[in-house]
């Protein structure tokens, strides 16, 4: 099974990037952020790799990270997502993004991705919410994010919070970064903060 390759960019498809290892050109299915990251033909390259093998072929995805690739292995795991679909939401979200809207329930965010309606959206933020904090940025596994998980879930977030992920939203930020910046506010500023506390906090958190 291959893991990891090192080598050199030798060319580039619609999905697919060759990368030359000492002479032998490997195939490599990569996701659009994966293949924007990666450098000119002939310049060196390191991609994580996963390895699918069938009765019929086998199959290469590679990835910028091994978080990346951790990713792609969970999405795989949800009923009804094959790899071109996991491809597609790593292709629209970075991992940490997709982090963040998992943990904080944002089918909305999910559903950006090619092919994923909102059914399949839901399907994946409740499957892998319980997964995906030991792959995010750190405020995953915080008690505060959990709670405000299950409010935003049932549509009874505190007005303060939602007020300020909004403001934030209006400023640029993606609503994912909003939400976790807000939720990592939370934790610091405690339940009873005023938006405006929020909003200063949470641009603190997306400054850094």
């Amino acid at each position: 099974m291959i893991g990891k390759l090192k080598g050199r960019i030798d060319s580039y498809g619609p999905d697919w990037v060759i990368v030359d290892v000492g002479g032998v050109g490997y195939v490599v299915h990569c996701s659009t952020q994966t293949l924007q990251a990666l450098p000119s033909p002939g310049e060196a390259a390191t991609l994580s790799i996963e390895t699918y093998v069938r009765e019929d072929q086998i199959r290469l995805f590679g990835f910028a990270s091994d978080v990346e690739r951790e990713w792609f292995r969970l999405l795989n795991s949800v009923q009804g997502v094959g790899t071109r679909m996991a491809l597609g939401v790593l292709g629209t979200l970075r991992p940490a993004d997709l982090s963040s809207a998992i943990a904080l329930q944002d089918k909305a965010m999910i559903a950006r991705s090619p092919g994923v309606g909102p059914k399949l959206a839901g399907r994946i933020c409740s499957e892998l919410k319980d997964k995906a904090p030991a792959l995010g940025s750190g405020i995953g596994g915080d008690p505060s994010l959990s709670r405000l998980q299950s409010d935003l879930g049932d549509q009874v977030a505190p007005q303060p919070i939602a007020d300020a992920v909004s403001a934030l939203v209006n400023l640029g930020y993606a609503q994912a970064q909003a939400s976790a910046a807000i939720a990592k506010a939370m934790r610091d500023a405690g339940e009873g903060a005023e938006t405006a506390k929020l909003i200063r906090l949470g641009l603190k958190e997306l400054s850094q």
